[in-house]
């Protein structure tokens, strides 16, 4: 019999050390379009664009509206152009709803909506240098994050 606490715990630890390993990783330098990249990708990971499945791997540029998406032995890492970092577990999905990051232009926003899964959000310069910008979205509440590391756990309805 499978202990589903432990292995709730085993799902939440893995993220946990994912985040940590990417706060670690330095951002390339990107095109301007794309806003980050995929940083780390094991199991099955994949890039939801345009409706659109591809397999996520290391280097793969991301762009604004995109979707993170696990299965079950699913573990994918990103960080974007401002060195904000996502990570997501297995049975994952999260989307990048909404991303400027222009300072000089005063364009600053980020906008992630996690849909279901676990996962984990270490802020950037984004939330550095204005924390109203960041919005962090579940199918129960919105949000809000002034600079800090967040874990989030949506379980279907």
């Amino acid at each position: 019999m499978i202990n589903h606490r432990s292995t709730r715990f085993a799902a939440i630890l893995s993220i946990t050390v994912l985040g940590v390993a990417l706060a670690t990783m330095p951002a390339d330098a990107q095109p301007s379009n794309t806003i980050g990249r995929v940083k780390i990708a094991t199991g099955s990971a994949f890039v939801v664009r345009a409706g659109t499945s591809m397999p996520a791997s290391p280097g793969l540029a991301l762009l604004e509206t995109d979707s993170l998406k696990t299965g079950a032995d699913g573990r994918l890492g990103v960080s974007l152009n401002d060195d904000t970092r996502i990570s997501i577990g297995p049975d994952s999905e999260a989307r990048l709803s909404r991303y400027r990051y222009a300072p000089a232009e005063g364009a600053i926003a980020l906008v992630l909506n996690f849909i279901r899964g676990a996962a984990v959000y270490a802020s950037g310069q984004i939330a550095k240098l204005s924390p109203d910008a960041v919005r962090l979205e579940t199918p129960a509440a919105i949000v809000g994050v002034r600079g800090t590391t967040v874990a989030v756990r949506v379980d279907p309805e």
